[in-house]
């Protein structure tokens, strides 16, 4: 990462990484604590053993101390065998418990005692187990505001309140959205068999500017499906997501204003090579004249059939909306 706020955040993993001091880290969603408590596991001495992630918003009350602890056989309705729960699962590794701020209160009560002396028992057991695990944990919300506000026992915030680190929106550090581009480019192209997609210059310029409000989850999400669908070919604003688009740049206040505002001018790369060079500037004059393939073919000086072979062969977009010239010269 290049943000210096990612920078002070791995130094600080890695002096706390190979040290079992409880960790917690703070951030929105999607903003990449996982990735920075997995990392903390790798850099420890518990990396040869398992990195187990647990939701606590996904879980139903009634099955959280069951999905913690495991149950026994028999232990309620359902329970055909015995099951590990997911402190067994993580035993000599790692566990993490997200959102922890949405654990329900009884459960609260349950996960002191056993930060206490380490030791839990399944539900419907009578045997006493020794857990040997490191718990890190991961929450929205700072987790004293919550205990102010009474939905946080304060005796557990005191017992897990040890290294506390943020981690800052993507839209704090736009340092970093340029090489999580060229990460995740590369990773979903190498994942889906496809060749990896170029990214214009306006489109990238776009994709940096934005604010990301789902944060790292978001851009990947994003890039997995340009990689899909412009797999080898250039990323064009117009194949950003509209939200994007339209967080990035005002709306008009309506489609003639915003025509009449367009720019004549238009940013190629010559790498692109021949015909994709010519499937933009069409594509633009469309744009730029509304969707009119008459006055788009009259622009570029080339005929009507030219244009009209362009589109049908879905080589470029026509804006949506209503249609003119063009369509009516298309039906006659």
């Amino acid at each position: 990462m290049r943000s210096h706020a990612m920078k002070k955040a791995d130094q600080i993993l890695r002096a706390v990484a190979a040290k079992d001091v409880t960790l917690t880290l703070i951030g929105e969603s999607g903003s990449g604590k996982e990735v920075l408590a997995r990392r903390a596991h790798e850099l420890s001495e518990r990396r040869r053993g398992p990195f187990v992630p647990i939701n606590c918003a996904a879980i139903p009350d009634a099955l959280f101390e069951s999905e913690l602890f495991g149950h026994e056989r028999g232990a309620f309705t359902g329970a055909s065998e015995r099951a590990k729960g997911k402190v067994e699962a993580a035993e000599r590794g790692t566990l993490l418990l997200d959102e922890i701020g949405e654990m329900p209160m009884p459960m609260q009560a349950k996960l002191l005692r056993f930060l206490e002396n380490r030791r839990y028992m399944r539900v419907g057991g009578a045997t006493k187990i020794e857990a040997d695990v490191r718990l890190m944990f991961a929450t929205l919300r700072p987790l004293d505001q919550e205990v102010r506000a009474g939905r946080f026992r304060a005796d557990l915030f005191y017992r897990i309140q040890g290294i506390t680190l943020n981690v800052p929106a993507l839209r704090e550090r736009r340092a970093d959205i340029a090489p999580l581009l060229s990460q995740f480019t590369a990773q979903h192209s190498a994942r889906h068999g496809v060749r990896p997609p170029r990214f214009s210059r306006q489109a990238k310029a776009l994709l940096l500017r934005y604010d990301w409000p789902g944060n790292v989850r978001e851009l990947r999400n994003v890039v997995e499906t340009l990689c899909l669908l412009r797999a080898g070919r250039q990323v064009r604003v117009a194949d950003l997501p509209e939200s994007a688009r339209q967080l990035i740049a005002p709306e008009p206040e309506d489609a003639a204003a915003d025509v009449s505002r367009a720019s004549t001018s238009l940013a190629l790369d010559l790498d692109d090579g021949l015909e994709s060079l010519i499937q933009q500037i069409v594509e633009a004059a469309l744009e730029r004249d509304g969707g009119d393939k008459i006055k788009a073919a009259a622009r570029l000086r080339i005929s009507l059939r030219t244009v009209q072979r362009y589109v049908a062969a879905g080589r470029v977009r026509v804006p949506s909306g209503p249609v003119r010239g063009g369509q009516r010269a298309a039906k006659k």
